[in-house]
Order: C-alpha cells, then structure tokens, then sequence
C-alpha cells in the first residue's frame, strides 16, 4: 500500500492481482521457514536457537526470491508506454512487497513463533521430567 501512495497510482485490479501473488510467495516463504523449525527442533536444540538458525539458513533463498522477482518487475514498475496503466500498479504493489516482505519474514515471524508457539518446549520439558503434559491431565 505505501509503494502505491508514494507513486501515486490507485488501488485498481491489476494492484490487487499483484497483492495476491505478493501473498502467495510471502506465504511460501513463511511455511519454509517454519518448517524448516520444525525439522531442527525436532533434533533437540532450543528453541531460541533452533529460531535463530532457521532464519539465518532460509535468508539465502528468501532474498534470492525477492530479488528476482524485484529486478523482473522493477521495469514494468517505472514504465510510462502504452499499456502501463495496467501493468504498472501490479509491478508497484509487487515490487514493493517484495522489498518489505523479507525483512517481516526474517524479523517479525521468529517473534510472532517465539511469541505465540514458544510454550511448546516448555510443555515438551515438563513431559521428559515426568511430569504429565496438560493433554494427558
């Protein structure tokens, strides 16, 4: 939305498609990561850490995504020929997307995880000393 204010393009058809696909790839790149967490913390690392190292592993592929994807649509974006009043809002929204979405992938989604999911190691190391899990009280 502020890559389409700071253009001065309107919220039009072509910038929702964009949005959709801008979605769709962010949603991608969550899931990997998360499942990448998910595999790691399986091997019995902390969770704090095993965050941390999902993060730092799936950076490379995240930012290899948004560069191409950013330097594909960059033209598209800054056109001003015939037929750029449909491609143009869809780049936008794209483009700058692109460039915001990594940095919430890699900053907010290990805080969101740790934040709302984080309780699981907790109820896992109540389990190995012995104690029941709430699901078996």
């Amino acid at each position: 939305m502020l890559a389409l204010y700071f253009t001065g393009l309107d919220f039009s058809i072509s910038s929702a498609i964009g949005f959709v696909s801008l979605f769709g790839v962010s949603v991608m790149d969550g899931i990997l990561m998360i499942t990448y967490y998910n595999q790691v913390r399986a091997t019995g690392m902390d969770a704090t850490e095993t965050m941390f190292h999902a993060a730092t592993q799936r950076m490379r592929p995240m930012l290899m995504t948004t560069l191409s994807a950013c330097i594909g649509l960059l033209p598209a974006a800054v056109s001003t020929g015939i037929g750029s009043q449909v491609q143009r809002p869809l780049a936008t929204v794209v483009v700058g997307g692109m460039l915001v979405g990594p940095v919430m992938l890699l900053v907010v989604v290990p805080a969101l995880r740790m934040m709302f999911l984080g309780r699981e190691g907790d109820s896992q190391a109540t389990t190995e000393a012995g104690r029941p899990s709430p699901a078996q009280a």
